[in-house]
């Protein structure tokens, strides 16, 4: 149950502490243990001094009083005075720590005493020795402060007693110039204790920080980092792994590097064996089926005038239909595998063509704006490119997505062509695409931007339409 209550304080407690740099985490514990010993070393010696000055200013208090007991006894058996009194300011003359000294009879009446300004009555009524007594000592707790008065019989207590009060005053001065020594000394010894602790801390924490710059260097792509083994301890072995890393990701990633060269000449060498095709097809539809198609419609056309029978007129008519029919066709298809405008007049009058055919083919309203084509020519490269890409997003259109309306945006601007191609339909999710032909068409097109040095992305959502963006740089072709 108190583990459940301290934990949320537990974790912020955890959080702040690893909010800390480890610079801040060593200095704080160097500081913290260096106050706690000081401290600690200057409340044992407080305590001890105080206990060991309180112990002898209490034997001097005993000492004092039988000295001033035994020196009064004769004094005081003659009833001198003028001696007692001469004796007290002795006294106090020679050990600064005693307060008071007066001198009683043997009926506790004062005789003579150090109080300039009156003898105060109570100390009469306490701590008077007994007959039977050598001394009696306690601590008095007066405005002053604590004053150790101690009584000793003269002669037995038949004579009177005397009575001495040691102040503590001294004590305590001693006691704080003592503390405020040790204090000055923790001072000092912090100090130190930082400056060593930052010196140290700077020796640790700089390898680690070269390590976290490499380390992020190497996270930008920089495999070239090294960093230097600054001693044969855990850090420089860390060292050591990070370099070896660091080398293997080098190795790896020029591995990677001549891997995806491989590809993207294996893929380029693909794409325009495929275009080659393309062209080698549409040509031979174009020169030989076509004529062949053109001489036959034609044949077909002039028996059907020649002949005078209703059935076989009518039969050529039909073959006529359908050969006209077949001739458009193979048309269209060398239209679609290779557009010849494409390779005479440029990307902007294909394009312009293939969305014609497209809209009269489909019940698709396609919107078409073009931008800065018509400044030149751009590499045949990227203009088959873009073509290919445009094509097979409106094939996916017509195909799938049951869209009325689509868009084609088309510009160049600042070294980069930019292709756009939204429409309205119910969109899909491209991760889980519902065809093996709609996953081949999307990486085909995300091949050809890629293989350009360019990017392509898709942005869509069942029931929201497709977006496709394309962006691929571009020089003067």
């Amino acid at each position: 149950m108190i583990v459940t209550l301290l934990r949320p304080w537990l974790d912020r407690l955890w959080a702040l502490a690893g909010a800390v740099s480890i610079r801040t985490k060593i200095l704080g514990i160097v500081l913290a243990l260096v106050l706690l010993l000081g401290l600690g070393v200057t409340l044992q010696v407080r305590q001890t001094v105080i206990q060991t000055m309180q112990a002898r200013l209490q034997e001097q208090s005993i000492s004092v009083g039988r000295d001033l007991a035994a020196r009064a006894t004769d004094l005081l058996l003659i009833n001198d005075l003028y001696g007692l009194h001469q004796l007290l300011q002795a006294t106090l003359s020679n050990n600064a720590n005693v307060r008071y000294a007066f001198v009683i009879d043997a009926q506790g009446n004062a005789l003579v005493h150090t109080f300039g300004n009156g003898f105060p009555a109570g100390l009469l009524d306490a701590n008077q020795a007994g007959p039977d007594e050598h001394h009696r000592t306690r601590l008095l707790n007066t405005d002053e402060g604590p004053i150790w008065d101690t009584a000793v019989p003269i002669f037995e207590g038949r004579a009177g007693t005397a009575r001495v009060g040691l102040s503590e005053a001294m004590v305590n001065q001693a006691v704080e110039a003592v503390t405020g020594q040790l204090l000055l000394t923790t001072v000092g010894v912090s100090l130190i204790g930082i400056t060593a602790a930052a010196f140290l801390t700077w020796l640790l924490t700089r390898p680690i920080l070269n390590l976290v710059q490499a380390a992020q260097a190497v996270g930008r792509g920089d495999f070239t980092q090294q960093v230097h083994r600054w001693a044969d301890d855990e850090i420089g072995e860390l060292s050591v792994a990070f370099n070896e890393m660091v080398a293997a990701l080098r190795k790896a990633g020029e591995e990677r590097a001549e891997r995806e060269q491989l590809r993207a000449q294996y893929v380029k060498g693909v794409i325009t064996a495929q275009e080659d095709e393309r062209k080698r097809i549409a040509r031979e539809l174009h020169d030989s089926a076509s004529q062949s198609l053109t001489s036959l419609v034609v044949g077909l056309r002039t028996l059907s005038r020649l002949s005078d029978q209703v059935d076989v007129r009518q039969h050529a008519e039909a073959l006529r239909a359908i050969a006209a029919h077949t001739l458009d066709e193979v048309h269209t298809l060398a239209l679609q595998l290779r557009p010849s405008v494409l390779d005479d007049l440029g990307l902007q009058a294909a394009i312009e063509r293939y969305v014609a055919d497209f809209g009269a083919r489909y019940p698709i309203h396609v919107d078409l704006a073009l931008r800065g084509l018509s400044e030149g020519r751009l590499p045949s490269e990227v203009e088959t490119a873009l073509y290919r890409i445009v094509q097979e997003s409106l094939t996916n259109v017509a195909r799938h997505s049951g869209a009325r309306m689509a868009s084609v945006l088309i510009e160049r601007q600042n070294g980069q062509v930019r292709a756009v191609i939204e429409d309205d339909g119910h969109g899909f999710d491209p991760a889980l695409a519902r065809s093996a032909d709609r996953r081949l068409g999307l990486y085909g097109m995300r091949e050809r931007a890629e293989l350009l040095g360019g990017k392509l992305t898709i942005e869509t959502a069942p029931g929201q339409g497709a977006s496709v963006f394309v962006e691929i740089p571009c020089a003067q072709g």
